[in-house]
This record gives C-alpha cells, sequence and structure tokens, in this order.
C-alpha cells in the first residue's frame, strides 16, 4: 500500500470545526445565518412596514396642531372621545385629563397602530417558521447543521429587530418634529408601547406555528388572539378596567404617554413575551418536523360534487380568509355606526374636518361622515382584494398549481376561478361591512332608512374593487414576482381619499386612485357613469391578465 492508495486519516474531535460538526451542534447553532437570510428575504418588505407606520403617525401628529389650532377645538375634541362608542374605539378615559397634542396621538393613534404592529409581527414570524415548513423548504435547511430552535430563534429575532427600529423610527419622527407637547420622552415611550405589543404577538404567532400544520392557520390562530385582545380593551376602556389590563393593547396605553409616561406597564409586555416564547420552546420539542402537535383532520373518503369544479375548488382554498374578513369588516361597520349618532359632536370646531365633510356634500354631518368612514371600509375590503387575488401566485410557487393544469383545466379556468372568487368576496365582504354600519348607524340615530342607505353606499365602492383584483391580475398575469406592487391601490386610496381631504392634498391626487372616483353616497347622488366605466376597466384589466398568464411559463420558486 502507497501514499497515493492509503486512505486519510478520520480527523480527530479535536480538529473539527464545531459549527460544521453535527454531533457538537447546539440547539441553536446556525441561527446568525438564518437571521442574515430572514432580513435579505425580508428588505422590501419589513422597510415597507416600517416606513408606512413611522409616516403615518409623524403625519397625523403634523395634522393636530392645524386641526385643532385653538383651545376650543381642543376642548370640542375632548368631549366628543368621552363617549363609550368614542372610547371603545380609541382608548381609556385618563388620556382625557389633560388633551394635549400628545394626549390626542396616544389616544386616538396608539390602539389602532398597535394593532398594525402586531400584524406584521405576526406575519414576519408565521413567514419564518410555518410557512418555511409547509413548502418544505426547514426540511433542506435542517439537513444541514442547523440546530433544532435555529429556525424559530430566526423569526422570532427577526421580528424584534423589526420592531426596535419601529420604535426609533417613531421616537426620532415624533420627538424631532417640534410638535407642542410632544417630547422625546415621550416619543421614547410611544415607540417602545409600539414594540412591545409586536414583541407579544410575534411570541404569539411562535406558539400558533406549533400548533397547526399550515401558515395561514398559525396566523389565523395569531389573528384571533388578537382579536381577543383588541375586544377586552374595547370592553374594559367603556367598562370594568380589569378587562383591559388582560390585553396587550391594554397594557400598552396604560403607559398613559405623553400625559402621566410610565413605563412599568411594559414589563407586563416582556414578560408576557418571554413567557410565550418558552412555551413555543416547549411546544417545538413535542413535534416533528412540518407536523403540528394539532393532527390534521382528516377529510370524507370522497369530494364533494363542488371540489370537481375550479370555482368550487377556488373557494374552499379561499373561504378561510373571506370568513375573516367579512367578520371583520363587519365589527368594524358596526364600531364606526356606534359612533355615527354622535358624527356632528364629533366634528364640533374642527375646520379642517369641517372643511373635508363639506366638501363631500351631503344633507347632514351624519351622512358626510359616513361616506367618509365609507373610504376606509373599502381600503380594509381592498386589502382582502389584493390578498385573495393573489391566492393563485402562491399556489403556482408552492408547486401546487402544476399538477392541476397539468390535467385538462385551462390556465385561463384555474386562475379565472381564483379571480371570481376575489370579485365576489370584495363585493360580499363591503357589502357586509356597510350593513352593520347601517344597522348600527341606524339604532344610534333612529333613523331606518340609513340600512339600505350605507348597505348602497358600500356597494357602490364594488367596481374600484373589482379594478382592484384587475391590476393585480395583470401584475400576476405578466410580472409574477411584481405582484406585490398591487398593495399601492388600497395604500394609495388611504392617502390621497382618506387623509386628502383633511391635509388638504390637491383635488386632482384623488383621481390617481379608482376610489377617488366613485360617488360619495349617501353625501351624493349616485352616478352610473363612473362606475360604468371602472367596471369596463376592471373588465380589461382581467382580460389582459389572463391573456399574459397563459403566454408565460409557470415559476416554481
Amino acid at each position: 500500500m502507497n501514499a497515493a492508495t492509503t486512505p486519510p486519516a478520520p480527523a480527530r474531535a479535536s480538529d473539527r470545526d464545531p459549527g460544521r460538526d453535527p454531533d457538537r451542534a447546539g440547539p441553536l447553532t446556525g441561527t446568525g445565518t438564518l437571521l442574515r437570510f430572514a432580513l435579505r428575504r425580508d428588505r422590501v418588505r419589513l422597510p415597507v412596514w416600517i416606513v408606512a407606520l413611522v409616516l403615518g403617525t409623524s403625519t397625523t401628529a403634523g395634522s393636530f396642531p392645524d386641526l385643532y389650532a385653538t383651545a376650543e377645538a381642543r376642548q370640542s375634541a375632548r368631549q366628543a372621545n368621552s363617549s363609550p362608542a368614542a372610547l371603545a374605539m380609541s382608548g381609556p378615559e385618563h388620556f382625557l385629563s389633560d388633551y394635549t397634542y400628545g394626549a390626542m396621538l396616544a389616544h386616538q393613534m396608539l390602539g389602532f397602530t398597535g394593532v398594525l404592529v402586531a400584524l406584521f409581527s405576526i406575519l414576519t414570524v408565521t413567514r419564518h417558521t410555518r410557512a418555511e415548513e409547509e413548502t418544505g423548504r426547514a426540511e433542506l435547511v435542517r439537513s444541514a447543521v442547523v440546530g433544532r430552535y435555529a429556525p424559530l430563534a430566526a423569526a422570532l429575532s427577526t421580528a424584534v429587530l423589526a420592531n426596535v427600529v419601529l420604535a426609533l423610527g417613531l421616537a426620532v419622527a415624533l420627538g424631532g418634529a417640534g410638535i407642542p407637547d410632544i417630547g422625546w420622552g415621550g416619543s421614547l415611550l410611544y415607540g417602545s408601547a409600539h414594540a412591545a405589543v409586536g414583541l407579544v404577538f410575534a411570541a404569539v404567532a411562535a406558539v400558533t406555528a406549533q400548533i397547526t400544520p399550515h401558515a395561514r392557520g398559525a396566523s389565523g390562530m395569531a389573528f384571533a388572539v388578537l382579536g381577543l385582545a383588541y375586544i377586552l380593551r374595547a370592553a374594559g376602556d367603556v367598562g370594568t378596567d380589569a378587562l383591559s389590563w388582560l390585553s396587550p393593547i391594554g397594557w400598552a396605553q396604560r403607559t398613559y404617554v405623553y400625559v402621566d409616561d410610565r413605563w412599568w406597564p411594559l414589563l407586563l409586555c416582556l414578560a408576557a413575551a418571554v413567557a410565550a416564547t418558552v412555551l413555543a420552546v416547549r411546544l417545538a420539542a413535542r413535534r416533528d418536523l412540518g407536523a403540528g402537535l394539532r393532527p390534521a383532520r382528516g377529510g370524507p373518503a370522497r369530494a364533494g360534487g363542488a371540489l370537481t369544479h375550479p370555482v368550487g375548488f377556488a373557494w374552499r382554498l379561499h373561504r378561510g380568509l373571506l370568513f375573516g374578513f367579512a367578520v371583520a369588516l363587519f365589527v368594524l361597520g358596526v364600531a364606526y355606526g356606534s359612533v355615527l349618532g354622535d358624527a356632528e359632536e364629533m366634528v364640533g370646531d374642527v375646520a379642517a374636518l369641517e372643511d373635508a365633510l363639506a366638501a363631500l356634500g351631503g344633507a347632514s354631518v351624519a351622512e358626510s361622515f359616513a361616506a367618509m368612514v365609507m373610504i376606509v371600509l373599502a381600503v380594509v375590503a381592498a386589502v382582502y382584494a389584493v390578498l385573495a387575488a393573489a391566492r393563485p401566485r402562491a399556489e403556482e410557487t408552492g408547486r401546487r398549481a402544476e399538477p392541476l393544469l397539468a390535467t385538462a383545466l385551462s390556465r385561463r379556468r384555474w386562475m379565472g376561478s381564483h379571480l371570481a372568487v376575489a370579485l365576489l368576496g370584495s363585493t360580499a365582504v363591503m357589502a357586509l361591512s356597510g350593513l352593520g354600519f347601517g344597522a348600527l348607524g341606524a339604532a344610534t340615530t333612529g333613523d331606518a332608512a340609513l340600512v339600505p342607505e350605507l348597505t348602497a353606499a358600500a356597494l357602490a365602492y364594488a367596481p374600484a374593487l373589482w379594478v382592484t383584483v384587475g391590476v393585480a391580475a395583470v401584475l400576476y398575469g405578466w410580472l409574477p414576482r411584481a405582484t406585490a406592487l398591487a398593495w399601492a391601490l388600497p395604500l394609495g386610496a388611504f392617502v390621497v381619499d382618506y387623509l386628502g381631504p383633511i391635509l388638504r392634498l390637491p383635488e386632482w391626487t384623488t383621481r390617481l386612485s379608482p376610489f377617488g372616483h366613485v360617488p360619495r353616497l349617501p353625501a351624493e347622488s349616485v352616478a352610473w357613469t363612473p362606475l360604468l366605466v371602472l367596471t369596463l376597466v376592471a373588465a380589461a384589466l382581467l382580460a389582459v391578465g389572463l391573456a399574459g398568464f397563459r403566454r408565460r411559463d409557470l415559476e416554481m420558486t
């Protein structure tokens, strides 16, 4: 045996690289690499969320000195926000004790933006944990030298970093704006309160990701916890205060930022986040990769007749998202309807709001206020429209579309079935929001005619929602990697159509959005021409999107 044929001596354990040695890999080995990879994947998604929240908050805070320039205007705002319905939508009454610009910001915005922070924290964690397992990518990663808990640790670290950056961004934007009564100390607490809420729900998502084998199920369970937290907060603010102390959102609001500046309630958020994280780790140790603690429910032995049809199968895939948005929009409509009777008092002496409502027309302040609220409901419905229209992209990249399209099912019918559910679903959720708005509005004002009026006003936005679906279809059909650009429509609608009149943006900016062409019912009379034009535009966009999908290859990554 010579040197050429002599096998190399096995490496000694002391010569091995611990980072590449499976025998010496710890439970968190590879966390840093996975964290860098997660940040690389979310290099656009997370900055968009953070910038939108910071700009939205700073813009709102900057508008207060103009909206409430006089002591009378601030007193009017204080009185308008003291009703039980207004407190349920905003926050605890203690903020009203000294209603400065800072107290206004915290009272009116902290609960709302806290929910948004919780949403993006939940989506971030489920994206990098359960979604990775569901698509099979986590199995490939775990086949390397990666610790058992490294993916979970990397996902939570991504959420922590995003929330810390958000907190610093809010602190700098608000503290440096030079707004009276909004100083640096309170701004740092304001940003930290948002981060604390985000950390709690990131940990909640880490727990739900261990329970169910599906990413949508994990997100849905975490959203349900968020909804319960919001309901407890609202119930405590108008009734038994102890209920608010059961909600992380209530803890953040009990800092009474810009009023008392109490930091200690955030310790409750930190303790809850740590406890949920420990629970998630313990649950992760009790399950196999790709499986959930709750076993998947077996389906029937034979598929129903609806599942053999493309539209029925698409409905089965979409129904969870549709039901969730239907309930959420109905409840949101009910919440706005509960304050419709106080609309005139809420506007009070706020000149900018009076001007914005006057521009909408209407025989009464309640009608003008309802027309403005409809834009908010339409924006939320547009969020559903984009999510539903983008579902074919998820099916394609998840390799679930290829087996179907390998059969006699045509591309047009497959994509068209998903778009049909998106069109009908967005119309249905918008109608439900109008129904809830009208039902509670009629109860608070005593005008039963508001039920059909506000339901019809909501349905008037259906063509604009169809245009939103059409834009998403065109992007998916021709430029599938750019499908996310469809989010520009709901975001733009909120900025130019809702905030535009309040911030006195030029009138032409409202025409940049399809929602700006919808008649503002019930303040205005019905104008059928723009609705017809929007419908034709939506039909053309859908046809172009279907044609593009027929011409391109499927993408598997």
